[in-house]
C-alpha cells in the first residue's frame, strides 16, 4: 500500500502541467482588456480561477488528515487499553 501510494503522488507531482482555466465569459474581457495594453488585469483572474480551484482540494486533504491522525490515535488507545488487561 505505501509503495502504491509513493508511486501515484510521484506521478501526480512529475505530471503536473502549469494550468490556466477560464470560462468564456472571463476569456472575452480578458481579450478585451488585453487589447486595451494592461495584461495585468488577465494574470490576477487566472491567479483568482485557480486559488478558487484549490481550496475544495485543500479542505479535503486537510480532513483526510485529521480523520487519518484521529483514527491513528483511536487505535493507539484501543491497542493500549488491550495491553493493561
Amino acid at each position: 500500500m505505501k509503495k502504491i501510494t509513493i508511486l501515484s503522488i510521484a506521478f501526480l507531482i512529475l505530471t503536473s502541467v502549469q494550468a490556466f482555466s477560464q470560462c468564456a465569459m472571463c476569456r472575452s474581457t480578458l481579450e478585451n482588456n488585453y487589447s486595451n495594453g494592461n495584461p495585468g488585469i488577465a494574470a490576477g483572474i487566472n491567479a483568482g480561477i485557480l486559488y478558487l480551484l484549490s481550496m475544495p482540494y485543500l479542505a479535503v486533504m486537510v480532513l483526510g488528515y485529521l480523520w487519518y491522525k484521529s483514527s491513528k490515535n483511536a487505535r493507539k488507545e484501543v491497542s493500549a487499553g488491550a495491553a493493561a488487561r
